[in-house]
């Protein structure tokens, strides 16, 4: 799945269109509809997306040690054992 495709179901399962999405992050929609066709989103944009829906957003690297490297919107940059 893309990062597109995930934000487009997260924008379904909220009932939010693109559109809307794209101005309560401050872009229009043509900007936002061109990042997503593009896969060009960035780590602030998918911040900022998580943070307008009100959902957390988490992105991780899993080490073979186990511990994990995660950025969530709630606590920056972490280093955790799972």
């Amino acid at each position: 799945m893309t990062t597109a495709d995930m934000i487009k179901q997260l924008c379904e399962q909220l009932n939010i269109s693109i559109a809307e999405l794209a101005r309560r992050i401050g872009q229009t929609p043509q900007n936002f509809s061109k990042k997503l066709k593009r896969e060009t989103v960035t780590l602030d944009e998918l911040k900022a997306i998580a943070d307008v829906l009100g959902v957390s957003f988490k992105q991780s690297f899993t080490l073979s040690d186990g511990n994990e490297i995660k950025i969530t919107t709630s606590i920056g940059i972490s280093i955790f054992p799972e």
